[in-house]
């Protein structure tokens, strides 16, 4: 099953379905006047093969001396499709369309003094509250119960939704400060070091450069004075053994 907004082309089956289940009759342009008027507050309920098998037909009251508040002029749901909670559903569609649309603080309708089904589900079901008794109201000459519903829980249903849409776009707008601080962050983090760190680590690897030049060149003279010592001391050694060597050569 399915509850949503009527269309124009709904109306002619929803004129239907008021003639297989109610009294109250109304002509086409009524519906239309309905339709064109306030297309946001009537609705159909339809099969899984898209039968319309219900609906409710609502209006606002102008009455510029009360609040702003709806009417449901007829509300009808097929035989075959009863006790499905179709009419509760209906109903509470129309009245959320009236807050969040129009306003409204409640809404009101008629419901003849023997229709015992009807004053059930309007009384215990919806919590419509009898307001006053209307004589004479239907063209048979039957009186009518005038109810009336408050409609603070739709209200604060609409409240809390706009609340929580206002959270959701704050939050999305604290997640992009977040964003763009990250990537200022990260594309700080991306660069590469700065000019001091550059020569902090120039200089370190200088002097450990210097130092690893000044061991070895220290190594090498300390080798080359080796080597100078080793060959004067084998050219002395040279000289004593070739002076010794003429010495006795003479003795002889």
């Amino acid at each position: 099953m399915n509850i949503r907004c009527a269309r124009p082309e709904d109306l002619m089956n929803m004129q239907h379905c008021n003639l297989l289940c109610l009294p109250e009759n109304y002509q086409m342009k009524y519906y239309f006047y309905h339709g064109l008027s306030w297309p946001q507050l009537s609705y159909v309920a339809e099969n899984e093969q898209g039968q319309i098998v219900g609906y409710v037909l609502a209006k606002m009251e102008e009455d510029s001396n009360d609040n702003p508040h709806g009417h449901i002029t007829s509300l009808a749901v097929k035989r075959s499709h009863r006790r499905l909670g179709l009419a509760q559903k209906l109903m509470d569609q129309a009245a959320r369309a009236m807050v969040e649309c129009f306003h409204a603080k409640y809404v009101s309708l008629h419901v003849r003094k023997s229709n015992r089904a009807a004053l059930n589900l309007y009384s215990n079901t919806l919590k419509f509250s009898i307001s006053e008794v209307e004589p004479k109201y239907y063209a048979d000459g039957e009186d009518a119960y005038a109810m009336k519903r408050d409609l603070k829980i739709f209200q604060q249903s609409s409240s809390c939704s706009e609340t929580s849409k206002n959270a959701i776009k704050s939050g999305d707008k604290s997640c992009e400060k977040g964003d763009k601080s990250g990537d200022k962050s990260s594309e700080k983090s991306d660069k590469p070091p700065g000019k001091s760190g550059d020569k902090s680590s120039e200089k370190s690897s200088d002097k450990a450069s210097e130092k690893s030049v000044d061991k070895l060149s220290d190594k090498m003279t300390d080798l080359s004075l080796e080597k100078s010592s080793d060959k004067s001391s084998e050219k002395s050694g040279d000289k004593l053994a070739n002076g010794q060597s003429g010495k006795h050569n003479k003795a002889k």
